[in-house]
């Protein structure tokens, strides 16, 4: 996954020459960018209530934060803000001369590492990176999660272990099942040991596992499973289906093909259950999105699966989830479709 994005990155700049800096910045990333009413100019938005207020609403409602002016400045805000690094946006801070771009929040899991390196690529500029993982010039963690958009169990924990054995020179083997290996070409994987076998394994401290399947082997070593998100779920269901029978055929589906429940990355259905309770709060309790489709949508799909005259007239198509998981997984669906108690439930993976 893509660590730097664009679509939500705020630009705070208080002076002509960050004003300048921010107008280059701009034609190398889409951004919105704020500053005082005086220095107002085309493309940039006038602070309201003043640059600390706003800096703080765009805390809340970007996924990147960036500040062109002191480092003082830009912690002395947002530290009533902060909270969480798997949590709080990316924090960048670039002097007005755009000599140096500094990581100074969420420098793995929020992108500020990668984003601060690409916005100093635009400048010529030296980005100032100072997790220990990079000035070793290792891997991370939860970078490598948020490149494969992956979770996991304890990923708190999992993190501060795995990345401290990582700077302190243990051997960590990465092992990736087929379908990812591809993906994980791509991803920063320096430090650890490339594993190719789970039954062949060399002398390591601790192993990690990037695998959508529910159960590895049992290894004589720690395990850490990095299940990246790439299940989906296409549901169809009568009016007001209590939200545990949901879950609990869901849950079912899911074991049925040996899947993780961590790997499920959203779950859908027809325009007519977008105000379903059980569906909504289904979607919340896997702390997934809950993605609809308008009944022509999957009617473009519906010759593909069984169709129901009762669904054809409740709902104006034949079928619902299986072409909402058709739709949803680019056509990469698995297992048979679950039926039972007026629930359907379809499969698909995509990567």
């Amino acid at each position: 996954m893509n660590t730097v994005k664009p679509e939500s990155i705020a630009l705070f700049c208080l002076t002509p020459g960050g004003v300048a800096l921010a107008g280059r910045l701009k034609q190398a990333l889409p951004m919105t960018c704020f500053t005082s009413e005086k220095l107002l100019s085309d493309g940039f938005q006038a602070f309201e209530g003043g640059f600390a207020q706003t800096l703080r609403e765009a805390f809340s409602h970007f996924s990147a934060v960036v500040f062109i002016g002191a480092t003082g400045i830009a912690v002395r805000v947002i530290a009533p803000l902060v909270n969480d690094k798997f949590i709080d946006p990316a924090v960048i801070v670039i002097d007005e001369r755009g000599q140096h771009v500094i990581s100074l929040l969420s420098g793995h899991y929020g992108g500020a590492n990668a984003l601060a390196r690409y916005l100093a690529g635009v400048l010529d500029a030296d980005p100032v990176i100072t997790t220990a993982t990079d000035v070793n010039e290792l891997a991370a963690l939860d970078t490598l999660a948020s490149q494969l958009d992956a979770r996991m169990e304890d990923f708190r924990g999992a993190v501060k272990t795995i990345n401290h054995m990582l700077v302190s020179g243990k051997r960590i083997g990465l092992w990736c099942e087929d379908a990812m290996r591809d993906e994980l070409a791509g991803c920063d994987t320096r430090g650890f040991v490339a594993v190719d076998s789970l039954t062949a394994l060399p002398d390591l401290d601790a192993l990690v596992c990037i695998t959508t399947q529910a159960q590895l082997p049992a290894l004589a070593l720690p395990v850490f499973k990095l299940v990246p998100k790439r299940v989906v779920a296409g549901i169809g269901c009568r009016r007001d289906t209590p939200f545990t029978l949901l879950a609990a055929l869901l849950h079912r589906q899911l074991q049925a093909q040996a899947l993780d429940p961590l790997a499920l990355r959203a779950i859908g259905s027809i325009t007519l259950k977008q105000d379903e309770k059980g569906l909504a709060q289904l979607a919340q309790s896997f702390r997934v999105p809950f993605e609809i489709f308008t009944a022509d949508a999957l009617r473009q799909h519906e010759h593909r699966f069984p169709a129901s005259d009762f669904v054809r007239h409740t709902a104006g198509v034949g079928s619902v989830s299986g072409p909402a998981a058709w739709l949803m997984s680019q056509g990469q669906l698995v297992g048979e479709t679950l039926r039972e108690q007026g629930v359907t439930i379809t499969l698909g993976v995509s990567h």
